[in-house]
Order: C-alpha cells, then sequence, then structure tokens
C-alpha cells in the first residue's frame, strides 16, 4: 500500500514538474519565434479574384513559451491581404496569442487584390507583423501580383460585335454564345475561361491573333502550372447553322474538347490546339482548311474528319499526350455517313505509338477519297501512287522518330516546344509547321501549295470534292484503311 502511494505521488510529481516546464513563459530580450516561410508568395493574380489558400507555421525552439502582443498586417486592410491564426481572423490585429515551447501555430493567408489600372501586372505587397512581449518584431512578407482583366459571365453576342482588348478577359458561367446572325471578331486578346464556359457558335466567329485558354494561373506543383493541364475549360463549339469561321495566329490550349464543328465551314491559319482532355479538332460533315497548324497532345484525336472536305497542308500532328497512355490517334479520317475527301500535304503526323494515321472506312456507300503529298506519316508503309506521293513512312527504328522531330520534349515538367528541329528530316524536307529556308526545302514546302490551290470564304466557298479531284486526280476507291 505504502509503494503505490509512493508511485502516485511521483507520478503526480513529474506529471507537475512537466506541466510547469512547458508552461514557462520569458519575457527575455533574446526570445524569438521562427518561420517556415519568410516570404509567401503567390502566382499571378486577376485582380479583384479571390486567390487560393496560402500556409506557414510559426515555431517556438526557445526553452521558455513566447508571448505575441500583437499580430497585424502592416497595411492594415489596404493591401488586400486576409489572415487567420490558428483560428483566429485578424480584423485586422489579432492580440495575445501563445506559442509553448515546441510548439507551433499555422498561419492561413489568402489575398484579392484591387484593380491597379495598369496593362501589366503590378506587385502587391504586405507585412504580417509580429510584437512579442519582450518588444521584439519580426515579419513575414507577404506578396503577389495583380493582373487587371475584364470580365464576362454567359455573353451573348447578338449582333456584330468586335473585341479588341489588351488587358485579359475571363470569361464565366457558361460562357460566349454566338447568336446565328450574328458575328463574333475577337482581335489580339487572351481569353481565360473558368471551369465550364467556352464558346457557342450558331453565327460566325473570326479570331486574330487570340489565345484561348483556362483561367488558372497558379500551380499544381512547383514545377507544374495549371496552364499545362487539361481540362481547365469547355473549348469552342461551332454549330450546323454557323459559316466562315476563320482562326488565324490563335492558340487553343488546356480545354476539354478544344474545337468542335458539326456541318459547317473551318479555317485555321498558323494555329495551335494543345494539350485537351477530349478532342483537338473534331470535325463532322463540314469543309476544313488548315494550313501551317500544329494540333498536339489530346486524350483524343489530335485531328478527327468524319465525312469532310479538307485540306491540311504544312501541319504538325503529334500526339505525346501525357496524362493517359489510352490515347487517340493523331490523325483519324473516315465517312461515317457522308462523304469523306482530304488532301494532305507537307504534314507530320506522329507520336508515341507505332500507327497514330487512322484512315477508316465505315460505310462502303459513301465517297471515301484521299490523298498525301511530301508527308511523314507513323503509320504502317503503303505502295499507293494513286493516294501517296513523295511519302516518308516513320517507324520506331528509325534514329529521328517521334519526340526527336522537335526542338524540346520535356516530359518530367511537361514542357513541349514543337518547332521542327535541324536535325529532322522534316526540317530538310520543309514538312510541318515550320520556317524552312534552304532550297530544298523551300521546293517541297511550296510543292502542295501551287499544285493543289484551296480558298475558303464562305459555309461552302467551292466544291472542294470537285477541285481535288479535278487537281489531284482523286480515285474513288478505297485506299488504305
Amino acid at each position: 500500500m505504502i509503494r503505490r502511494l509512493l508511485f502516485f505521488v511521483f507520478t503526480i510529481s513529474v506529471v507537475l514538474v512537466a506541466c510547469t516546464d512547458n508552461e514557462s513563459f520569458s519575457s527575455a530580450s533574446g526570445g524569438r519565434l521562427t518561420f517556415s516561410e519568410d516570404t509567401v508568395k503567390f502566382d499571378t493574380l486577376f485582380s479583384t479574384v479571390p486567390s487560393v489558400t496560402e500556409t506557414f507555421w510559426v515555431h517556438n525552439e526557445s526553452a521558455d513559451g513566447i508571448r505575441i502582443q500583437t499580430i497585424r498586417l502592416e497595411r492594415g486592410t489596404q493591401s488586400g491581404f486576409r489572415v487567420n491564426v490558428d483560428g483566429t481572423y485578424l480584423n485586422p490585429v489579432g492580440t495575445d496569442f501563445e506559442v509553448r515551447k515546441g510548439d507551433s501555430l499555422l498561419v492561413f493567408v489568402e489575398v484579392t487584390t484591387r484593380e491597379n489600372h495598369s496593362l501589366d501586372p503590378m506587385l502587391v505587397e504586405d507585412n504580417l507583423l509580429f510584437t512579442l512581449e519582450n518588444g521584439a518584431q519580426q515579419k513575414v512578407n507577404l506578396r503577389t501580383y495583380s493582373w487587371d482583366a475584364q470580365k464576362v459571365t454567359n455573353l451573348v453576342v447578338s449582333r456584330d460585335t468586335t473585341i479588341e482588348s489588351a488587358t485579359p478577359l475571363i470569361v464565366y458561367g457558361d460562357g460566349i454564345r454566338v447568336d446565328s446572325a450574328a458575328t463574333l471578331t475577337l482581335l489580339g486578346t487572351t481569353l481565360y475561361f473558368h471551369d465550364g464556359a467556352g464558346i457557342d457558335v450558331h453565327g460566325q466567329l473570326v479570331a486574330d491573333g487570340c489565345v484561348f485558354r483556362g483561367d488558372r494561373l497558379d500551380h499544381m506543383f512547383d514545377y507544374l502550372p495549371y496552364d499545362r493541364v487539361s481540362g481547365q475549360w469547355r473549348g469552342i463549339e461551332i454549330a450546323s447553322s454557323s459559316e466562315g469561321n476563320l482562326l488565324t495566329n490563335c492558340e487553343i490550349r488546356n480545354a476539354w474538347n478544344a474545337l468542335v464543328c458539326d456541318s459547317t465551314s473551318l479555317q485555321m491559319q498558323e494555329t495551335v490546339i494543345h494539350n485537351s482532355r477530349g478532342m483537338g479538332l473534331s470535325a463532322r460533315n463540314s469543309v476544313v482548311v488548315l494550313s501551317y497548324c500544329q494540333l498536339t497532345n489530346t486524350l483524343g484525336d489530335c485531328l478527327s474528319l468524319d465525312g469532310c472536305e479538307a485540306v491540311i497542308d504544312h501541319c504538325t500532328l503529334a500526339q505525346f499526350y501525357p496524362f493517359s497512355a489510352d490515347r487517340g490517334a493523331a490523325f483519324r479520317f473516315t465517312n461515317t455517313t457522308m462523304p469523306m475527301v482530304l488532301l494532305c500535304t507537307n504534314t507530320l503526323a506522329t507520336g508515341y505509338e507505332d500507327d497514330v494515321v487512322m484512315g477508316e472506312v465505315k460505310d462502303t456507300a459513301q465517297v471515301f477519297d484521299y490523298r498525301f503529298s511530301n508527308c511523314i506519316l507513323r503509320t504502317d508503309s503503303v505502295s499507293d501512287e494513286k493516294h501517296f506521293e513523295d511519302m516518308m513512312w516513320e517507324t520506331p527504328k528509325d534514329s529521328i522518330q517521334g519526340k526527336k522531330h522537335f526542338r524540346n520534349i520535356d516530359e518530367d515538367n511537361l514542357y513541349y516546344d514543337f518547332t521542327i528541329d535541324s536535325i529532322s528530316p522534316a526540317f530538310s524536307r520543309g514538312i510541318g509547321r515550320g520556317d524552312f529556308t534552304s532550297a530544298e526545302a523551300s521546293r517541297r514546302a511550296n510543292k502542295g501549295v501551287s499544285r493543289y490551290s484551296y480558298t475558303l470564304a464562305s459555309r461552302r466557298p467551292c466544291n472542294t470534292a470537285r477541285a481535288l479531284s479535278a487537281r489531284a486526280s482523286i480515285s474513288s476507291s478505297p485506299g488504305k484503311q
């Protein structure tokens, strides 16, 4: 009984000593806090749009507890930063915090910046000040860059409208709808689409020098900005009532289905479609003309044509989609319900798989005509002079093939530069979307343009099937399938 009593007294004494030791606070001048970050940096933000939440830790690594008299933002409410310290919101000052020896506080920081009335992003910063009981003052710097933008929600274009904006447009809700009697002209404008937003075209879309992308400016990981992640917004859909759509020197990236056309007409020049979680360009029963375009890295097909009249010239079709092994083809063309007529010149189609070009006859009662000239295709070789002229058939065994055609394919950081490298046979033959300077490359590059002329001015400005049949002597018999 006495032993049990002594053990109980000893245990209580140890607990009391431990509690006393942990709860002792000192106002000695040497006491200091340590911080997991001395600067909290946010990615560039659009003004008036709330940020994500960033966090950092406040540690007490000294021999005694430390009392904090106040924690406050140096600029008060002027900078737009908001701070919560271990569940206490600073409004704009918090008082009487304690950090025991070996303990920590977790700090949450958000920011919503004001408009800065500048075309360029502007630095916004503040200091979070910690005033200790011993009189010492410590700080953590908070900073971001704020970028003014115009905001658009469920915009309906019911009459001819031109948008030319030096400041970005952020598109919310369902996005932008172009009515059947209207033309939307976009000039030199960057549009940032929120999740679920897109463009629905029932009239006409004309865009020159524009970028269409998601609105996330922050990072998923330190090495990975959201701009390199697919599926950030809905994409562009062109309906059957639309006609005469033209995209020049544009870029469409990180959408779901970047561009979908149904029974319409589309011309794209010097335009890039990249990193889609669905299709790149999917066209059905449409007139499609692509020149000097890049369609790359899509979960579905980079380019899919079904029952179209199409001309593809000087394009790069590259299927290196990184987020799934179940990716589509670089190029697929077929005739499910309508005739398929295709002329493809000076074009590179490559990717991870051994065969990334798929020509499929779905309806034997429908026309399935095609011709390829001066192209590099990663597919099984075909001996068919009626349909293939001056070809290179790429295989995985070639010394320069797949990724080696291009200047930089960084799979670790998901950075892709699809500029044709000078070591690629595509460079010397003037194939793909590139700037070719050698005499041989220029001769080959101009070959398709000089022999097979094409135009697109309205819904169906010319009978492309007749033009291709006359100029290229395309056979009406099914070819490679």
